[in-house]
């Protein structure tokens, strides 16, 4: 049963590739049962994002470039519209890690840390 239990858990799971602002590449596992977004995995591995708002798109300190699947993203808010307005380095690719939920589409997503702010 338990060998069963670690079977299914793992199908759960999908891959995610997180370059760090060292030019790191990580590949880690994401679960997708678990209603956890981008900013979360960061942290769960101990990647360098602080999530100083805690979730709710107030500070972009989870800022992160999308190298790919971007079309599973859901639509930018008003509220990361605006924040990703004030931040520095934005590029046409930016998201924040806190609006992006962990979905099974997701699987094989690369993105790339966005240098934190001055």
């Amino acid at each position: 049963m338990r060998i069963l239990k670690s079977f299914f858990k793992n199908m759960l799971d999908i891959k995610i590739t997180i370059i760090d602002r060292e030019g790191e590449a990580h590949l880690v596992d994401a679960p997708t049962d678990m209603n956890m977004n981008l900013m979360e995995v960061c942290k769960m591995h101990e990647l360098p994002v602080q999530g100083t708002c805690g979730g709710m798109a107030m500070c972009a300190s989870c800022h992160f470039y999308s190298l790919s699947h971007s079309d599973h993203f859901p639509e930018k808010s008003y509220e990361e519209e605006d924040m990703l307005d004030q931040a520095f380095f934005v590029q046409e690719n930016s998201r924040l890690g806190c609006q992006i939920p962990i979905t099974k589409e997701l699987n094989g997503l690369e993105i790339k840390l966005a240098p934190e702010s001055m």
